[in-house]
């Protein structure tokens, strides 16, 4: 344990100086907190304190902003000056260090002051966790250490590709959150699925609930009773026989949206290792389909929103990596040669 004790107080701009100092602590509050409660941001700067003891310290007025008591959900603002007193902080085992990932693995497709845009691949994880050590986020923020904030707008699942968003501001974020939850980011993706899909254009508005497996499993099913409210419009392009090409346009933003609502429908998603028909998964991996396909058929092509912070439209689209494209290709060469 490393005690931060001492009597002759510093004024840093870093919050970094917490697990260094052995005094009290003047921390400038920058735009990496700016609007954040002032909890969540101890809980950030002092890492292995326990949250019971970073409370007791706010509530005995040992915390201090602008030189005044606070309460634990006190926002901060850009400029702020939070007084820290010294706290025990545990010190943290030796962690394995994210490697950091360049444009070639993750393209950019926009990136002001505010977000960054990126072409995910299947495979990665949006974050880590669930037996994932590192994710997007961490190995973004490690191929970018003097970026302040980086965080996660939304999220893709792992073996879905496309177009995923990042805040580089806390304003941002706010803003763009609450677009999510008013419905004016606007997600778009292209799938194939298994059978001959019939209508051209179709609503599915089937109530979605999250639970976990007994195995501890995070799994998603309709469910009348418990769900809550989901919209995804599927929009055919093309039919291939065993297999159809979708558009899908999504009202709702619900964990595995996508994947239920197909497999409700009566067609899966090719390569969904959680919904899908695992039969017929194995086999296209050999290459039934012409050639071997072996991820999930998910590609998120185009996000549409108003910047958070200038309000200028922006329609961004991916496009569809190799692997799909290829697979494509190869079902319209089928389907004119038969």
């Amino acid at each position: 344990m490393a005690n931060l004790v001492g009597k002759n107080p510093v004024f840093v701009s870093s919050s970094e100086a917490v697990a260094k100092s052995d005094a009290v602590v003047w921390i400038r509050i920058g735009e990496d907190a700016d609007g954040q409660r002032l909890d969540n941001y101890l809980f950030r700067i002092a890492k292995g304190v326990p949250k019971s003891h970073l409370y007791r310290i706010v509530r005995a007025g040992e915390v201090r902003v602008n030189k005044k008591r606070a309460a634990v959900d006190t926002r901060l603002n850009l400029g702020d000056e939070l007084r820290v007193p010294p706290i025990r902080v545990s010190a943290a085992p030796k962690k394995e260090v994210a490697r950091p990932i360049d444009d070639l693995e993750l393209p950019v497709l926009y990136e002001d002051e505010h977000i960054l845009v990126v072409d995910k691949p299947a495979g990665l994880a949006a974050h880590g966790g669930s037996g994932v050590s590192f994710g997007l986020i961490e190995r973004m923020r490690a191929a970018r250490p003097n970026q302040p904030f980086l965080e996660l707008v939304h999220r893709l699942d792992r073996d879905t590709s496309g177009v995923m968003m990042l805040a580089k501001t806390r304003k941002a974020l706010v803003k763009l959150h609450e677009m999510i939850r008013e419905g004016e980011l606007h997600k778009s993706y292209k799938t194939l699925v298994l059978g001959d899909w019939v209508n051209d254009r179709q609503h599915i508005k089937a109530p979605l609930y999250k639970f976990v497996s007994a195995n501890g499993e995070r799994r998603v099913c309709v469910d009348a009773e418990k769900g809550l409210p989901s919209h995804s419009i599927f929009q055919l392009i093309e039919r291939f026989g065993p297999v159809s090409y979708l558009a899908v346009d999504l009202k709702t933003g619900r964990t595995h949206q996508i994947r239920v609502h197909a497999q409700y429908a009566g067609h899966p998603l090719v390569g969904d290792d959680k919904y899908g028909d695992f039969e017929e998964n194995k086999k296209i991996a050999k290459g039934s389909l012409g050639v071997p396909f072996k991820r999930m058929f998910l590609h998120a092509y185009r996000l549409e929103f108003k910047h958070p912070i200038t309000g200028r439209n922006l329609c961004i689209t991916a496009e569809l990596p190799p692997e799909c494209a290829d697979l494509i290709n190869e079902l319209k060469k089928r389907k004119e040669n038969r």
